[in-house]
């Protein structure tokens, strides 16, 4: 009998990139093209591998860009569009998306990023810890261009950490189980940071966790890594 993993993700595609605009001037950086298809397509392609059964896209910044995607990689179904107005920072626009969700937890992505995690172990640890927000955490040496997460004994998040040269860390990888009702019935801004709103403030009354994984991560967010990823296209299979 297999495991049950979370099975309801969204996708915050909806960002300007514009550290990205000059490698990638026309399209939103989770559309760039690598290895000949939107980098966002080896994401859904991986989850859906995990067990994800329905995507939510919150859209925003150029959305038409993605209505070939959708065409070519979801022909039968299986995601919802959540469409922003007007922009509304990375927690506004998960918890509009979360208002089309249907289950209790979903996972929350980043579409510029690339983070081969273990979905099902994921999911366990997230139910175990009866968490408000669950974080997979990356494993990094000599960096300076993330911050880090520091981790009680019993694996909840103590202190985010800024960014700064680290030797080395434990990085937030952009890969969330939320709470979703939970997250629903909380008081907050129509327009918030996720990561500075959410999970940085107020950090003492809201269970946040932190689950270290040791897969793959790529975050195309600038030129180097952007290239750099064309090169490894086998790690995104």
């Amino acid at each position: 009998m297999s495991r049950p993993v979370i099975r309801e993700a969204i996708i915050l595609a909806g960002g300007l990139g514009t550290r990205l605009r000059s490698a990638v001037p026309d399209v939103p950086k989770c559309m760039a093209p690598v290895g000949g298809r939107p980098f966002i397509g080896y994401i859904t392609d991986f989850y859906r591998r995990a067990g994800i059964e329905r995507f939510i896209f919150a859209l925003g910044y150029k959305s038409a860009a993605f209505e070939d995607f959708f065409e070519r990689e979801f022909p039968d179904g299986g995601y919802t569009v959540s469409l922003e107005d007007a922009p509304l920072g990375t927690g506004g626009a998960i918890r509009q998306a979360c208002t089309l969700a249907d289950e209790t937890a979903v996972l929350i992505l980043n579409g510029d990023t690339f983070f081969r995690t273990d979905l099902a172990a994921l999911t366990d640890f997230h139910t175990a810890h009866a968490a408000d927000c669950s974080l997979c955490l990356k494993p990094m040496r000599d960096f300076d261009r993330f911050g880090v997460v520091e981790l009680d004994a019993d694996a909840r998040v103590r202190e985010f950490r800024e960014k700064q040269a680290y030797r080395s860390g434990l990085i937030n990888g952009g890969v969330y189980a939320l709470n979703r009702e939970q997250f629903l019935r909380e008081e907050l801004p129509a327009v918030f940071s996720f990561e500075k709103d959410y999970l940085e403030k107020k950090l003492g009354t809201r269970r946040i966790f932190g689950l270290e994984q040791d897969g793959y991560f790529i975050d195309i967010g600038i030129p180097e890594d952007y290239a750099r990823v064309q090169t490894a296209l086998n790690e995104l299979l």
